[in-house]
């Protein structure tokens, strides 16, 4: 991880943050998927550290959250009558 400059890394991590994909992150910075993941974990557990230095004892009413949307294994269209009864594949 040391090798990659921090110029390197924030372009990493900026695609990521945009929702690019690990292997087209691959492709266009040329730096290895492995290498990637695991500036994504070393990443996400500082965050982790911060929000739990810093966000104890935080209560919220409301979230606004926009844009969360995905599918796991295939799209909910796609789903056999079979499939659509397990709730971890389809959208989430």
């Amino acid at each position: 991880m040391n090798k990659l400059s921090m110029g390197k890394q924030v372009q990493v991590i900026s695609a990521l943050v945009e929702g690019n994909s690990i292997r087209s992150i691959e492709r266009m910075s040329g730096i290895h998927r492995d290498t990637i993941m695991r500036l994504l974990g070393r990443v996400g557990r500082h965050c982790q550290a911060i929000m739990d230095t810093h966000l104890q004892g935080f209560h919220s009413k409301f979230l606004q959250i926009d844009e969360i949307w995905t599918f796991v294994g295939k799209k909910e269209g796609r789903l056999s009558q079979e499939e659509k009864s397990n709730t971890s594949i389809g959208d989430q």
